[in-house]
């Protein structure tokens, strides 16, 4: 499955219900304010990586170009264009969108 999150970590608890929910080997795309949790710093930071034992975490480039955080994307977290993200949404056959 592939979850879309894209409220921010610091102002709703959407990603933690995510993290936690998601199941082994799902996806999880952090799109708009979400992308803030994929930048080194961030209080984000320790969840995302605990995540990632099970789970593939995305986020979506032009999101973070567009909040100056591109240059602060911590390992691991594998970046991708619109054209990324619409081959994403084709590779997996559920998706959930995390309001």
């Amino acid at each position: 499955m592939l979850h879309i999150v894209n409220k921010s970590p610091f102002e709703r608890n959407t990603l933690e219900s995510c993290l936690r929910l998601a199941t082994k080997g799902s996806a999880v795309l952090l799109t708009e304010d979400a992308v803030y949790a994929a930048t080194t710093g961030s209080a984000a930071e320790g969840k995302i990586k605990a995540a990632m034992a099970d789970l593939k975490i995305y986020a979506l480039s032009p999101d973070l170009q567009a909040r100056g955080m591109a240059g602060r994307v911590m390992d691991g977290v594998n970046l991708v264009d619109y054209g990324g993200f619409v081959d994403l949404v084709t590779e997996h056959s559920n998706c959930q969108s995390w309001l």
